[in-house]
């Protein structure tokens, strides 16, 4: 039996996540933290896939509650095989005019969210599990206004290398995915600006997403470790 915790799940790339692992066979702790309507629409989406899965609230930057949010897996379907690590929160503004309250937010959301989940990961997770990290291709070329968001991401991009390393021997793999402008809740860009720019022709949709990261989550991507894998639609 095959278990993933996803967090923010209940919306956009997350719930694209969810109801691809479900369809992989995976059962699905779903994770949440204002909606728990859209969230239990996500279990709905599972357990019509044959799979099992719950719902459970948990807001990522509030470490205690992180950390019992990893109990859940074990509790509840008696392992944990599979992490991917998506909830996030961005704030826009220039270098020069970020405040320190929403530069703590994106820290303590992106970058300490990322620590703590890679490292209950690592202490709950069978030998040949897989963490997936959804990071942001604004870490590869920042744009004006998202300096201090792609600083937040670029160094749980750090921890994934390192971790990989780490858990190496025990055979978990630890990868990020990064991707381009997605057709969610936080882009800030007209899709239109967005197809007009890349090669492919269109924006990416949350499915795109997933799709990497049930490759990653698989069997066959069992010899792919400590990268950041682009998915862009070749966007540069």
């Amino acid at each position: 039996m095959a278990v993933a915790l996803i967090t923010g799940s209940s919306r956009g790339i997350g719930r694209a996540v969810a109801g691809r692992l479900a369809a992989d066979g995976f059962d699905i702790v779903v994770n949440y933290r204002d909606d728990a309507g859209a969230a239990d629409e996500v279990v709905k989406r599972v357990e019509a896939a044959g799979r099992r899965a719950v719902a459970v609230r948990a807001d990522v930057a509030d470490p205690g509650e992180l950390r019992g949010l990893f109990q859940v897996p074990e509790e509840r379907f008696g392992c944990l095989d599979v992490f991917v690590g998506n909830a996030a929160t961005v704030r826009y503004a220039a270098v020069a005019d970020i405040s320190d309250e929403h530069f703590d937010l994106m820290w303590r959301t992106n970058t300490r969210a990322t620590l703590i989940g890679i490292r209950e990961s690592a202490r709950r997770m069978r030998d040949g599990g897989r963490i997936v990290i959804v990071s942001s291709g604004a870490v590869v070329a920042a744009p004006p206004g998202v300096g201090p968001y792609a600083a937040s991401k670029a160094a749980g991009d750090v921890l994934v290398q390192t971790a990989a390393r780490e858990l190496g021997p025990r055979g978990i793999t630890v990868n990020s995915v990064l991707p381009g402008p997605t057709r969610t809740e936080m882009l800030n860009v007209d899709p239109g600006l967005i197809a007009a720019q890349t090669p492919l022709g269109r924006v990416g949709e949350p499915e795109d997403i997933a799709d990497v990261v049930s490759f990653l989550a698989s069997p066959s991507g069992g010899w792919i470790t400590g990268q950041a894998i682009r998915a862009a639609g070749g966007l540069v």
